[in-house]
């Protein structure tokens, strides 16, 4: 499906809350900068578990966005959807009314969801019995309860749904959407990720996978994507969340506009449960479906937001992709992995990721992979190294990988 017959789609808003920065000045600021926001770990008790450290959003406060009832009756995940969908509509100065409530939708993606809530009521469950179980349990776990919620507290009346594809969810969630409003179903959509799995169970299974880096004594070291001392990722919590609106509709209410969404790649490996296919094919498909769909050829890529999340088997893999499916071109492309600095965000990481490639391209700015200071041999691309570089960025990609072997890749481009 190419979108040269459908509707153009631009991003006219954008909202982030981040372990580097709870708003997108201050996200986007922190990125530059190559700011590292892991830490010891402040949420729980991690003394018992092989990893300790995380990169936490500190000193959040959902009542800047939501009255004390409506923040005390959400999990975490959601409190971020819900606070970062508001401050994308205030950035894209858009109001919703009765007007055009029907046009407006929601589409945020989350790894587990209420997470935190689940473990608490289980806990009460077992120490307390069953009538000290919250009645809100269920509806504060539920993954699709951001976007629910977000349409609640923002009025938007149209499609709304939630996409469940571990650490490709919001990027599912966004190139869903993208399709949404280019096909006419919705003139704008509210779109991204929202994850909060600094929790005590979901430490304890990665941690049993040998997943987390252990390199507790130096947290601002830990995350360090194509590093050939990477020793595995670094949990982060947050949400990235974009307004997607139709070019017309954007254009007749006088928006600032971004950039334009054009392409959207997803494949799966049918591989295994959690590796990706030795090579990268899948990943590599997904990169070039996402090219043909927004009329590009590698040539024009300037840069590219990998999902590079610190671990063996993605950063030599991912790096594979990139080359199978751009040639003699990904030599020449920025690439970096903004998780040096914010850690992996799970199904959120796709939304704050998304941001950070918009970004780069309405500023002519990348961000830099930070802690890579010994690169991998197998991972031999020009990873932007400890500094932002000032470039030009007409189009630019981000990759997000997930569990089950999903694949996304989307692409955007300067608006003109």
């Amino acid at each position: 499906m190419t979108n040269r017959q459908n509707k153009r789609v631009v991003i006219t808003g954008l909202g982030a809350i981040t372990p580097i920065g709870k708003n997108l000045a201050d996200y986007w600021d922190g990125l530059l900068r190559g700011r590292n926001g892991v830490g010891a770990v402040t949420l729980f008790d991690a003394s018992e578990h092989a990893c300790q450290i995380a990169a936490e959003v500190k000193n959040f406060d959902p009542h800047e966005y939501l009255d004390k009832k409506d923040a005390k009756r959400m999990d975490r995940f959601a409190q971020f959807g819900v606070c970062a969908s508001i401050q994308a509509l205030a950035d894209a100065k858009f109001e919703i009314n009765e007007l055009n409530a029907d046009q407006v939708g929601v589409l945020i993606g989350t790894g587990v969801g209420g997470l935190r809530v689940m473990e608490e009521q289980n806990e009460n469950l077992i120490t307390k019995g069953p009538r000290k179980v919250s009645p809100f349990t269920i509806p504060m776990m539920i993954a699709n309860m951001a976007a629910g919620l977000t349409a609640i507290h923002t009025g938007a009346k149209g499609p709304n749904s939630c996409t469940v594809t571990a650490c490709a969810a919001g990027s599912h969630a966004i190139g869903d959407a993208f399709r949404l409003v280019q096909g006419g179903y919705a003139k704008a959509m509210i779109c991204g990720g929202a994850e909060a799995a600094v929790t005590p169970l979901s430490f304890a299974g990665f941690c049993s996978a040998k997943a987390l880096s252990t390199r507790n004594d130096s947290p601002e070291n830990a995350s360090r994507p194509f590093d050939r001392d990477r020793d595995g990722f670094v949990m982060g919590e947050g949400s990235g969340i974009l307004l997607l609106e139709e070019l017309e509709h954007a254009l007749g209410r006088g928006a600032k506009i971004y950039a334009e969404i054009v392409g959207y790649g997803m494949t799966c490996d049918a591989y295994h449960m959690t590796s990706p296919v030795p090579g990268g094919q899948g990943a590599a498909k997904a990169i070039e479906l996402a090219l043909t769909d927004g009329d590009l050829s590698p040539n024009q890529v300037d840069y590219i937001n990998a999902h590079g999340t610190s671990t063996q088997a993605n950063d030599s893999n991912e790096t594979k992709a990139i080359k199978k499916a751009l040639g003699a071109r990904a030599n020449q492309i920025a690439v970096s992995s903004t998780k040096s600095m914010t850690g992996h965000l799970l199904g959120g990481s796709g939304g704050i990721e998304a941001v950070a490639t918009v970004m780069a391209i309405a500023n002519n700015r990348v961000p830099p992979t930070i802690n890579l200071k010994n690169p991998d041999p197998d991972c031999d691309l020009d990873y932007v190294p400890n500094s932002s570089r000032e470039q030009q960025v007409n189009v630019a990609l981000t990759n997000s990988f997930g569990f089950g072997g999903h694949n996304v890749t989307l692409a955007f481009k300067k608006y003109s």
